[in-house]
Protein backbone atom coordinates (compact mmCIF):
# COMPACT_ATOMS: atom_id res chain seq x y z
CA UNK A 1 0.00 0.00 0.00
CA UNK A 2 1.04 3.52 -0.96
CA UNK A 3 2.15 6.44 1.11
CA UNK A 4 -1.26 8.16 1.34
CA UNK A 5 -1.39 12.26 2.00
CA UNK A 6 -4.25 13.95 1.23
CA UNK A 7 -3.99 17.57 -0.33
CA UNK A 8 -2.72 19.75 2.49
CA UNK A 9 -0.06 18.47 4.58
CA UNK A 10 -0.74 15.62 6.87
CA UNK A 11 -0.70 15.69 10.76
CA UNK A 12 1.85 12.97 11.01
CA UNK A 13 3.42 9.95 9.09
CA UNK A 14 3.20 6.27 10.05
CA UNK A 15 4.65 3.11 9.19
CA UNK A 16 2.50 0.00 9.78
CA UNK A 17 4.68 -2.67 10.17
CA UNK A 18 2.28 -6.18 10.14
CA UNK A 19 3.20 -9.44 10.14
CA UNK A 20 0.60 -10.80 6.94
CA UNK A 21 -0.98 -9.75 3.71
CA UNK A 22 -4.88 -9.09 3.65
CA UNK A 23 -5.89 -12.34 4.18
CA UNK A 24 -4.57 -12.52 7.56
CA UNK A 25 -7.20 -11.34 9.75
CA UNK A 26 -5.36 -10.53 12.70
CA UNK A 27 -3.89 -6.88 10.89
CA UNK A 28 -6.61 -6.76 8.80
CA UNK A 29 -8.93 -5.68 11.57
CA UNK A 30 -6.46 -4.46 13.68
CA UNK A 31 -4.70 -2.20 11.10
CA UNK A 32 -6.33 -2.42 7.82
CA UNK A 33 -10.02 -1.33 8.08
CA UNK A 34 -8.68 1.71 10.39
CA UNK A 35 -6.91 3.57 6.90
CA UNK A 36 -9.89 5.47 5.39
CA UNK A 37 -10.38 6.85 8.91
CA UNK A 38 -6.58 8.14 8.74
CA UNK A 39 -7.41 9.69 5.58
CA UNK A 40 -10.02 11.54 6.65
CA UNK A 41 -8.05 12.58 9.40
CA UNK A 42 -4.92 13.60 6.86
CA UNK A 43 -2.65 11.16 8.29
CA UNK A 44 -0.14 9.95 5.46
CA UNK A 45 0.65 5.89 6.19
CA UNK A 46 2.35 3.12 4.68
CA UNK A 47 1.28 -0.32 5.37
CA UNK A 48 4.23 -2.59 5.04
CA UNK A 49 3.14 -6.87 5.84
CA UNK A 50 6.49 -9.19 5.71
CA UNK A 51 5.03 -11.20 3.35
CA UNK A 52 2.73 -11.98 0.39
CA UNK A 53 -0.54 -13.85 0.15
CA UNK A 54 1.42 -17.04 -1.99
CA UNK A 55 4.18 -17.17 0.94
CA UNK A 56 1.20 -16.62 3.67
CA UNK A 57 -0.72 -19.66 2.45
CA UNK A 58 2.54 -21.66 1.47
CA UNK A 59 3.63 -21.84 4.66
CA UNK A 60 0.44 -23.90 5.86
CA UNK A 61 1.31 -26.25 3.36
CA UNK A 62 4.29 -29.44 3.67
CA UNK A 63 7.42 -29.41 1.40
CA UNK A 64 7.93 -26.76 -0.72
CA UNK A 65 11.21 -25.93 1.87
CA UNK A 66 13.28 -24.58 -1.30
CA UNK A 67 10.71 -22.34 -2.43
CA UNK A 68 9.97 -21.17 1.17
CA UNK A 69 13.29 -20.48 1.84
CA UNK A 70 13.82 -18.25 -1.17
CA UNK A 71 10.67 -16.33 -0.46
CA UNK A 72 11.95 -15.92 3.11
CA UNK A 73 15.05 -14.40 1.85
CA UNK A 74 13.49 -12.06 -0.32
CA UNK A 75 11.03 -10.99 2.61
CA UNK A 76 14.10 -10.42 4.97
CA UNK A 77 15.45 -7.89 2.59
CA UNK A 78 12.27 -6.32 2.24
CA UNK A 79 12.23 -6.22 5.93
CA UNK A 80 15.84 -4.41 5.69
CA UNK A 81 14.81 -1.84 3.10
CA UNK A 82 11.27 -0.91 5.49
CA UNK A 83 13.84 -0.57 8.52
CA UNK A 84 15.84 1.91 6.72
CA UNK A 85 13.12 4.00 4.94
CA UNK A 86 11.19 4.16 8.79
CA UNK A 87 13.09 7.56 9.94
CA UNK A 88 11.08 9.09 7.58
CA UNK A 89 7.93 8.78 9.25
CA UNK A 90 6.81 10.02 12.61
CA UNK A 91 5.62 6.90 14.14
CA UNK A 92 6.36 3.37 13.64
CA UNK A 93 3.36 0.77 14.15
CA UNK A 94 4.09 -2.65 15.20
CA UNK A 95 1.60 -5.26 15.05
CA UNK A 96 2.68 -8.14 16.73
CA UNK A 97 5.87 -8.49 15.47
CA UNK A 98 8.29 -6.96 12.66
CA UNK A 99 10.08 -10.35 12.05
CA UNK A 100 9.40 -13.89 12.17
CA UNK A 101 12.14 -14.88 14.98
CA UNK A 102 12.23 -15.23 19.02
CA UNK A 103 14.27 -12.12 19.34
CA UNK A 104 13.16 -8.62 18.93
CA UNK A 105 16.24 -7.34 16.40
CA UNK A 106 14.40 -6.09 13.89
CA UNK A 107 11.74 -4.62 16.48
CA UNK A 108 15.11 -2.40 18.66
CA UNK A 109 16.55 -1.47 15.12
CA UNK A 110 13.08 -0.19 14.05
CA UNK A 111 13.04 1.88 17.56
CA UNK A 112 16.66 3.25 17.01
CA UNK A 113 15.51 4.41 13.67
CA UNK A 114 11.87 5.39 14.09
CA UNK A 115 11.16 8.52 15.77
CA UNK A 116 8.07 6.98 18.19
CA UNK A 117 7.25 3.21 18.46
CA UNK A 118 3.59 1.72 19.15
CA UNK A 119 3.15 -1.73 19.68
CA UNK A 120 -0.05 -3.89 19.73
CA UNK A 121 -0.78 -7.56 19.87
CA UNK A 122 -4.31 -9.44 20.00
CA UNK A 123 -3.21 -12.61 21.29
CA UNK A 124 -1.23 -14.37 24.67
CA UNK A 125 2.23 -14.09 22.22
CA UNK A 126 3.92 -13.32 25.03
CA UNK A 127 3.82 -17.41 25.98
CA UNK A 128 5.71 -18.59 22.91
CA UNK A 129 7.68 -15.89 22.62
CA UNK A 130 7.92 -14.38 26.13
CA UNK A 131 11.87 -12.91 25.67
CA UNK A 132 10.47 -10.80 22.78
CA UNK A 133 7.00 -9.48 24.04
CA UNK A 134 8.61 -8.30 27.08
CA UNK A 135 11.12 -6.58 25.55
CA UNK A 136 9.08 -4.60 22.66
CA UNK A 137 6.73 -3.66 25.32
CA UNK A 138 8.92 -2.19 27.79
CA UNK A 139 10.84 -0.13 24.71
CA UNK A 140 7.53 1.40 22.97
CA UNK A 141 6.32 4.80 23.43
CA UNK A 142 2.83 3.23 23.88
CA UNK A 143 1.09 -0.07 23.47
CA UNK A 144 -2.05 -1.09 22.58
CA UNK A 145 -4.00 -4.54 23.63
CA UNK A 146 -6.85 -6.62 22.64
CA UNK A 147 -8.42 -7.02 25.90
CA UNK A 148 -7.81 -6.17 29.59
CA UNK A 149 -6.31 -9.93 30.21
CA UNK A 150 -3.96 -8.88 27.60
CA UNK A 151 -3.42 -4.86 29.44
CA UNK A 152 -2.56 -6.45 32.66
CA UNK A 153 0.47 -8.23 31.30
CA UNK A 154 1.89 -4.93 29.39
CA UNK A 155 1.13 -2.86 32.16
CA UNK A 156 3.75 -4.34 34.49
CA UNK A 157 5.80 -3.23 31.54
CA UNK A 158 4.86 -0.23 30.34
CA UNK A 159 2.77 3.07 31.84
CA UNK A 160 1.11 4.13 28.53
CA UNK A 161 -0.81 1.09 27.39
CA UNK A 162 -4.52 1.12 26.18
CA UNK A 163 -7.28 -1.62 25.72
CA UNK A 164 -8.56 -1.55 21.95
CA UNK A 165 -10.98 -4.76 21.16
CA UNK A 166 -10.83 -5.92 17.75
CA UNK A 167 -13.64 -3.98 16.34
CA UNK A 168 -15.84 -4.75 12.73
CA UNK A 169 -16.94 -2.62 10.55
CA UNK A 170 -21.09 -3.12 11.04
CA UNK A 171 -21.67 -1.59 7.73
CA UNK A 172 -20.07 -4.71 5.93
CA UNK A 173 -21.28 -7.15 8.32
CA UNK A 174 -24.73 -6.82 8.67
CA UNK A 175 -27.98 -8.83 8.71
CA UNK A 176 -29.39 -10.80 6.23
CA UNK A 177 -33.10 -11.21 5.20
CA UNK A 178 -33.73 -14.88 5.71
CA UNK A 179 -36.89 -15.79 4.91
CA UNK A 180 -39.37 -18.85 6.04
CA UNK A 181 -38.89 -20.36 9.15
CA UNK A 182 -39.21 -23.67 7.96
CA UNK A 183 -36.29 -24.17 6.37
CA UNK A 184 -32.71 -25.73 7.23
CA UNK A 185 -30.65 -24.10 10.25
CA UNK A 186 -27.65 -23.34 10.24
CA UNK A 187 -24.95 -23.97 12.88
CA UNK A 188 -21.63 -22.82 12.07
CA UNK A 189 -18.38 -21.65 13.05
CA UNK A 190 -15.95 -19.73 10.77
CA UNK A 191 -11.83 -19.63 11.66
CA UNK A 192 -8.40 -20.96 10.59
CA UNK A 193 -6.25 -24.15 11.54
CA UNK A 194 -4.86 -22.76 14.40
CA UNK A 195 -8.61 -22.96 16.74
CA UNK A 196 -10.62 -25.60 14.82
CA UNK A 197 -8.87 -28.00 17.19
CA UNK A 198 -11.16 -26.58 19.46
CA UNK A 199 -14.16 -28.10 17.85
CA UNK A 200 -13.10 -31.64 18.59
CA UNK A 201 -14.26 -32.14 22.09
CA UNK A 202 -17.76 -31.77 20.68
CA UNK A 203 -18.02 -34.72 17.81
CA UNK A 204 -20.84 -36.46 20.78
CA UNK A 205 -22.82 -33.46 20.62
CA UNK A 206 -22.92 -32.85 17.17
CA UNK A 207 -23.45 -36.55 16.28
CA UNK A 208 -26.02 -36.56 18.83
CA UNK A 209 -27.87 -33.01 17.61
CA UNK A 210 -27.71 -34.64 13.49
CA UNK A 211 -29.83 -37.53 14.71
CA UNK A 212 -31.95 -35.92 17.00
CA UNK A 213 -32.96 -32.79 14.50
CA UNK A 214 -33.11 -33.43 10.47
CA UNK A 215 -33.55 -29.89 9.71
CA UNK A 216 -30.27 -28.48 11.06
CA UNK A 217 -26.74 -27.98 9.01
CA UNK A 218 -23.62 -28.20 10.62
CA UNK A 219 -21.17 -25.53 8.63
CA UNK A 220 -17.29 -25.20 9.08
CA UNK A 221 -15.22 -22.17 7.22
CA UNK A 222 -11.78 -22.43 7.08
CA UNK A 223 -9.42 -24.02 9.16
CA UNK A 224 -8.50 -27.73 9.00
CA UNK A 225 -11.52 -28.35 6.54
CA UNK A 226 -9.93 -32.27 6.33
CA UNK A 227 -10.75 -32.70 10.08
CA UNK A 228 -14.20 -33.82 11.61
CA UNK A 229 -15.60 -34.99 8.38
CA UNK A 230 -17.97 -37.80 10.28
CA UNK A 231 -19.27 -34.36 12.06
CA UNK A 232 -20.05 -31.75 9.77
CA UNK A 233 -21.85 -31.95 6.58
CA UNK A 234 -20.74 -28.83 5.21
CA UNK A 235 -16.72 -27.90 4.42
CA UNK A 236 -16.01 -25.09 3.24
CA UNK A 237 -12.30 -23.22 2.53
CA UNK A 238 -12.04 -19.32 3.66
CA UNK A 239 -12.00 -16.57 1.48
CA UNK A 240 -11.77 -12.61 1.95
CA UNK A 241 -14.54 -11.79 -0.72
CA UNK A 242 -17.14 -14.57 0.60
CA UNK A 243 -16.72 -14.09 4.53
CA UNK A 244 -19.39 -11.83 5.01
CA UNK A 245 -21.95 -14.01 2.57
CA UNK A 246 -20.32 -17.44 4.36
CA UNK A 247 -21.26 -15.55 7.92
CA UNK A 248 -24.60 -14.44 7.12
CA UNK A 249 -25.53 -17.72 5.93
CA UNK A 250 -25.41 -19.10 9.66
CA UNK A 251 -28.22 -19.27 12.11
CA UNK A 252 -26.49 -19.61 15.12
CA UNK A 253 -22.69 -19.28 15.55
CA UNK A 254 -20.46 -21.48 17.94
CA UNK A 255 -17.19 -20.24 19.66
CA UNK A 256 -16.11 -23.46 22.08
CA UNK A 257 -12.97 -22.72 23.74
CA UNK A 258 -10.49 -24.53 26.42
CA UNK A 259 -9.83 -22.50 29.99
CA UNK A 260 -6.20 -21.59 29.76
CA UNK A 261 -3.65 -18.86 29.56
CA UNK A 262 -3.65 -19.12 25.80
CA UNK A 263 -7.40 -18.76 25.22
CA UNK A 264 -7.66 -16.15 27.66
CA UNK A 265 -6.07 -13.53 25.48
CA UNK A 266 -8.05 -14.72 22.88
CA UNK A 267 -10.45 -11.01 21.14
CA UNK A 268 -13.61 -13.10 21.31
CA UNK A 269 -13.48 -11.75 17.47
CA UNK A 270 -15.76 -14.77 16.45
CA UNK A 271 -18.54 -14.00 18.67
CA UNK A 272 -18.46 -10.54 17.61
CA UNK A 273 -18.47 -11.18 13.80
CA UNK A 274 -21.84 -13.57 14.82
CA UNK A 275 -23.28 -10.42 16.71
CA UNK A 276 -22.58 -7.97 13.85
CA UNK A 277 -25.02 -10.32 11.40
CA UNK A 278 -27.13 -10.70 13.76
CA UNK A 279 -27.17 -14.10 14.70
CA UNK A 280 -26.67 -15.57 18.25
CA UNK A 281 -24.06 -17.41 19.84
CA UNK A 282 -23.07 -19.87 22.16
CA UNK A 283 -19.80 -19.99 23.42
CA UNK A 284 -17.30 -21.57 25.94
CA UNK A 285 -17.00 -19.07 29.32
CA UNK A 286 -13.50 -17.99 28.55
CA UNK A 287 -11.43 -15.11 29.13
CA UNK A 288 -13.23 -11.85 26.99
CA UNK A 289 -15.97 -14.33 25.74
CA UNK A 290 -17.63 -13.15 29.35
CA UNK A 291 -17.07 -9.42 28.43
CA UNK A 292 -18.79 -9.65 25.09
CA UNK A 293 -21.63 -12.56 25.78
CA UNK A 294 -24.70 -11.43 28.60
CA UNK A 295 -25.88 -14.50 29.15
CA UNK A 296 -29.42 -15.42 27.53
CA UNK A 297 -29.84 -12.28 26.29
CA UNK A 298 -27.14 -11.68 23.87
CA UNK A 299 -25.94 -15.08 23.47
CA UNK A 300 -25.23 -18.15 25.68
CA UNK A 301 -22.69 -19.59 27.43
CA UNK A 302 -21.81 -23.73 27.55
CA UNK A 303 -19.44 -25.89 29.59
CA UNK A 304 -19.93 -29.53 29.43
CA UNK A 305 -21.23 -31.43 26.46
CA UNK A 306 -25.00 -31.15 27.99
CA UNK A 307 -24.94 -27.63 28.25
CA UNK A 308 -23.88 -27.76 24.58
CA UNK A 309 -26.85 -29.68 23.79
CA UNK A 310 -29.27 -27.81 25.84
CA UNK A 311 -28.25 -24.41 24.53
CA UNK A 312 -28.12 -25.50 20.58
CA UNK A 313 -31.10 -27.16 21.53
CA UNK A 314 -32.60 -24.06 22.45
CA UNK A 315 -32.22 -22.04 19.47
CA UNK A 316 -32.83 -25.07 16.84
CA UNK A 317 -36.65 -25.37 18.40
CA UNK A 318 -37.41 -21.53 18.80
CA UNK A 319 -36.74 -19.10 15.83
CA UNK A 320 -37.98 -16.24 17.63
CA UNK A 321 -35.27 -16.47 20.44
CA UNK A 322 -32.78 -16.41 17.37
CA UNK A 323 -33.97 -13.53 16.20
CA UNK A 324 -34.27 -11.74 19.71
CA UNK A 325 -30.41 -12.72 20.73
CA UNK A 326 -29.90 -12.32 17.46
CA UNK A 327 -31.21 -8.18 17.48
CA UNK A 328 -29.46 -8.18 21.00
CA UNK A 329 -26.27 -9.00 19.53
CA UNK A 330 -26.15 -6.39 16.93
CA UNK A 331 -26.84 -3.76 19.26
CA UNK A 332 -24.00 -5.61 21.68
CA UNK A 333 -21.46 -4.98 18.56
CA UNK A 334 -23.11 -1.75 17.86
CA UNK A 335 -22.61 0.14 20.51
CA UNK A 336 -19.23 -1.25 22.00
CA UNK A 337 -17.40 -3.67 19.06
CA UNK A 338 -18.07 -1.11 15.75
CA UNK A 339 -15.42 0.44 13.89
CA UNK A 340 -17.53 3.92 14.48
CA UNK A 341 -17.02 3.68 17.67
CA UNK A 342 -13.21 2.35 17.62
CA UNK A 343 -12.25 4.49 14.83
CA UNK A 344 -11.79 7.53 16.86
CA UNK A 345 -9.93 5.89 19.94
CA UNK A 346 -7.60 4.66 17.37
CA UNK A 347 -6.90 7.80 15.64
CA UNK A 348 -6.31 9.74 19.21
CA UNK A 349 -4.02 7.12 20.65
CA UNK A 350 -2.02 7.83 17.83
CA UNK A 351 -2.25 11.29 18.19
CA UNK A 352 -1.25 11.37 21.95
CA UNK A 353 2.10 9.50 20.61
CA UNK A 354 2.73 11.89 17.77
CA UNK A 355 2.30 14.78 20.05
CA UNK A 356 4.26 13.51 23.30
CA UNK A 357 7.84 13.13 24.57
CA UNK A 358 9.91 9.86 23.02
CA UNK A 359 10.41 7.33 25.80
CA UNK A 360 14.19 6.10 26.19
CA UNK A 361 15.03 2.95 27.63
Amino acid sequence: MKLSIRGSPAKMKVLFIVPYPTSGPSNRFRVEQYLPHLDLENIAYRVRPFCNNEFYFLLRKNGYYFKKFAYLLFFSFRRILDLLCSPAYDIVFIHREAFPTKDCVFEWLFRMAGKKLIYDFDDAIFLKKPAKVKAVVRMSDSVIAGNEFLKDYASVLNKEVAILPTCIDTDRYKPAVKKGNDRTVVIGWIGTSSTSIYLHPLRNVFKFLTEKYKNIELRIVGGNTNADEDTFTIKKDWALESEVRELQEFDIGIMPMPDNEWTKGKCAFKIIQYMAVGIPSVASPVGMNLKVIQDGLNGSFASSNEEWIDRLSRLIENAALRDSMGRNGRKTTEERYSLKVAAPKFVAILEKVSQGRRRFK
